[in-house]
């Protein structure tokens, strides 16, 4: 997996972003970092379903 990071932008409904904020300080992670370990744990649970996920680049 390459490790460059990008910067996005998306928009999350108020309640689960406090909810992220929460888990976040409880974990002692910054919101940016538990917000990715959520994407990249959606993402394994995805390809453990369904496969390796193919990109293009």
């Amino acid at each position: 997996m390459d490790l460059s990071k990008i910067s996005t932008n998306f928009r999350i409904d108020e309640t689960v972003y406090k909810k992220t904020k929460a888990i976040a300080r409880d974990e002692r992670r910054s919101i940016n970092s538990q917000l990715e370990y959520f994407v990249l744990k959606g993402v394994r649970e995805y390809e453990k379903e369904y496969g390796t996920v193919n990109i293009e680049e």
